[in-house]
């Protein structure tokens, strides 16, 4: 199973993502590093494991704070420049071919967020071809973020998708286990990545026994909850 670090960047650093309130991220405080700068935190989590992706959140991108081109963006060019083996999965709220394209520009991995679609035809005005981007099913605690049908019918969803239970991050409370089921249940074939919870080597192994192909994880990490030894097996 895939393990995938993630950062989520506001203002040029790296915070701590909790359950979705991002009016109240703070700067990170990580037991790797005492550094919330980026490249220090991307250093710090390879320093753990050799990780082959990165997940980054662009919260600034993502709640439409400034201009098209976010304060993060030479901040993930940087890290590409410095990691360029590293894959960089890029979630910064693209719901426009403009943004899609700044984007693009960049090389990096796309991922789309449900929670910018109010519609199937926002979502499918991409015209994305399916192998070229990651779908995240976005779920709050009052429920799924997005279109409905986005949701619902499995021919709109690339290969890959997260599912992104943004009341579990950074919560310690453990994976939405019984999400993954029910997606697995009608999408057996689809690569499943689970983000949200995820506290420790238990977890771990419990979303694998249940099919899930990876996870995405952040405070474990930094909370050295999950070592290296866990991420060998």
């Amino acid at each position: 199973m895939q393990i995938i670090p993630v950062i989520d960047l506001l203002g040029g650093v790296v915070v701590h993502a909790k359950q979705g309130e991002r009016q109240h991220y703070l700067p990170i405080q990580s037991q790797l590093t005492p550094s919330h700068q980026p490249l220090d935190i991307v250093a710090a989590l390879l320093d753990v494991f050799p990780f082959k992706q990165l997940y980054i959140a662009d919260l600034d991108a993502i709640q439409k704070l400034g201009s098209h081109y976010s304060i993060n963006y030479s901040v993930i060019a940087d890290i590409q420049t410095r990691y360029p083996t590293l894959e960089l999965w890029v979630d910064a709220g693209i719901s426009n071919h403009t943004e899609l394209h700044i984007w693009q520009e960049l090389g990096v991995h796309i991922v789309i967020g449900s929670e910018n679609f109010a519609s199937i035809d926002n979502y499918h005005a991409l015209n994305l071809p399916n192998k070229h981007f990651i779908l995240s099913l976005d779920f709050m605690p009052n429920g799924f973020q997005g279109a409905i049908e986005l949701l619902n019918n499995t021919a709109h969803w690339p290969h890959t998708v997260i599912l992104m239970s943004l009341a579990h991050v950074g919560s310690n409370q453990g994976a939405n286990t019984e999400l993954l089921e029910k997606t697995l249940a009608r999408a057996p074939h689809f690569n499943l990545y689970v983000a949200g919870g995820i506290r420790n080597a238990t977890d771990l192994q419990t979303l694998k026994n249940k099919g899930a192909k990876g996870a995405l994880i952040a405070s474990a990490l930094h909370q050295k909850q999950i070592l290296k030894g866990v991420l060998e097996v």
